[in-house]
């Protein structure tokens, strides 16, 4: 369950510094009017072990934040994630911070972080407690075939989205495959509000091309039936709706990838997905208003969307002071 809490300007301008600078250590977050914010920014006075100590002064023993900070000097998830929860906070904050770290760690992007902590006591964030941390980590259970499948593909996609590799491959960042020229034409056309509603892009990896895979005026409901359940897809969609009286036609981007692809299609269309969002947004000057990714086109329909594009505000109850008991 997720609590509708997002990041604000605030903090993904706050973040982006700490991601640009070295002499910042991280972040403490905290949630305040329905928002993520920043509430602490921590300089990088020393090594991870002795910039801890900040923490100390900065926490409280009863009350719940979330703490960024950079681990690792490597450009490839040089972060970890601290949910901190004490176990004296109320159970409103409790409920609210568990509801809202998948939003944050996907906002500020999942990628950045290589490690992630739930701490119920600043004990835990010591030297000392990152100690048995790193000793409970070191004994990691052996990965299944499924798991080795997905752990190479987030790394393909992070090198599709830095565009530096640290191994050279079939699936190295440094290969972009040209998208053909009848894919940017349909993709062109859904700029304007014509016939064509969805366009499906698909890799051809014997001629290592995108290609045009199917241009329809099909509307969500039709997703089933012209995305396919057995190969990767790239979509694009012009989702034409009406909201408050409003006609709106936002572009959405879908990734699907069926979990019965093959490992080597996985990690291309993983690998390929930046480059070919940016061939559509600079060579069919597309504006692009969200990213979905789903396994299956049976898990996107038009009540999602609808909620990716207008979120519902929950509307808190004004308190009602009893009324004070008459006399007798």
């Amino acid at each position: 369950m997720q609590s509708g809490i997002t990041a604000s300007a605030e903090l993904l301008t706050a973040f982006q510094e700490v991601v640009n600078s070295r002499s910042l250590r991280g972040l403490i977050i905290t949630i305040e009017k329905e928002a993520l914010i920043p509430s602490h920014t921590l300089p990088s006075n020393g090594t991870f072990e002795e910039d801890l100590h900040q923490l100390d002064s900065l926490l409280k023993d009863n009350e719940a934040a979330y703490v960024i900070l950079r681990r690792r000097d490597s450009d490839m998830a040089p972060f970890i994630s601290i949910a901190y929860v004490p176990d004296t906070a109320n159970v409103r904050q409790k409920m609210l911070f568990a509801s809202t770290r998948n939003t944050l760690l996907r906002e500020l992007g999942t990628e950045k972080f290589g490690e992630s902590l739930f701490a119920t006591k600043k004990e835990e964030l010591t030297p000392a407690g990152f100690k048995k941390h790193d000793v409970h980590e070191a004994k990691p259970a052996p990965l299944t075939e499924e798991e080795q499948t997905m752990q190479r593909v987030r790394e393909a996609e992070y090198e599709a989205s830095t565009g530096t590799s640290s191994r050279k491959s079939h699936v190295s960042s440094g290969i972009k495959f040209p998208v053909s020229q009848e894919a940017i034409e349909a993709l062109s056309n859904l700029t304007s509000a014509g016939f064509i509603t969805l366009v499906q892009l698909a890799i051809n990896s014997e001629k290592e091309t995108i290609e045009l895979a199917n241009a329809s005026s099909s509307a969500i409901g039709d997703f089933t039936n012209v995305i396919p359940d057995d190969a990767p897809r790239y979509s694009f969609f012009r989702f034409n709706h009406t909201w408050e009286g409003a006609q709106e036609s936002p572009i959405v981007f879908i990734y699907t990838c069926p979990t019965s692809s093959k490992i080597r299609e996985k990690m291309l269309y993983a690998s390929c997905r930046s480059s070919v969002v940016a061939a559509a947004e600079h060579d069919a000057a597309l504006n692009i208003d969200k990213k979905i990714e789903a396994a299956s086109a049976t898990e996107i329909g038009e009540a999602q969307l609808l909620e990716e594009f207008h979120p519902k505000v929950e509307e808190k109850a004004a308190f009602s002071r009893p009324k004070r008991p008459g006399r007798r």
